[in-house]
């Protein structure tokens, strides 16, 4: 015995039980065809000897008949029989095939479950939505602080650089335009050159700060 050998597949085998039934079937076929030429004999072997007047002869042959018909019967019977061997068979075969494609299919879903692993991809997602609320606190926190930084003193200041910047680029000092302005008007009626002096000085400013 070969224990090598390589085990047939399910196919080779639905194959093989396949043309072993349709070579009986043809086989039997050939044994009716075979009855039926003896049946044919018989019967005339019968109507000879009955023109003949042999009663012996014909009761015998009579008797022949009768078993060679049955057999013939037991023939079509025989056939009838391996065609239904040979549908269940291809039946069998089919469900084979859908048993062997649904154990493909369990073991496709449990490497695909082993592989997922649905509870740790659970506790990751859960994670990750922490983490992401995390992050955007976080960032909302900074964006807060930051603002709230550069509003109290970076713009003010900033702002107060820039004017002055652009003030001394057109030489105009406002600390001695300050200094030289009195505190407050002593008389009606000043000096026209002071107003205008002013005047200008605001046209200036309102320039800038727009």
């Amino acid at each position: 015995m070969d224990f090598f050998a390589k085990k047939p597949t399910m196919k080779k085998q639905m194959h093989d039980v396949d043309r072993q039934l349709r070579k009986t079937g043809r086989e039997v076929d050939r044994d009716r065809r075979e009855l039926e030429k003896e049946e044919k004999k018989l019967e005339m072997e019968i109507k000879n000897a009955a023109k003949t007047g042999n009663k012996q002869a014909c009761t015998v042959l009579a008797k022949q008949l009768v078993q060679l018909r049955k057999q013939k019967e037991r023939t079509y019977a025989a056939n009838s029989k391996i065609t239904s061997i040979n549908s269940q068979t291809k039946v069998m075969g089919a469900n084979m095939k859908l048993a062997g494609a649904m154990t493909t299919a369990t073991q496709s879903m449990v490497a695909m479950n082993k592989t997922l692993k649905p509870e740790q991809l659970s506790r990751t997602m859960q994670e990750f939505g922490k983490a992401s609320t995390q992050m955007e606190m976080t960032e909302e926190m900074m964006s807060d602080a930051l603002d709230d930084i550069l509003n109290e003193s970076g713009d003010e200041e900033a702002g107060d650089s820039i004017v002055q910047q652009v003030l001394d680029e057109i030489g105009i000092d406002i600390s001695s335009k300050v200094s030289k302005a009195p505190s407050a008007p002593s008389r009606l009626g000043a000096s026209s050159a002071t107003d205008n002096e002013f005047a200008d000085l605001e046209k200036q400013l309102a320039k800038l700060k727009s």
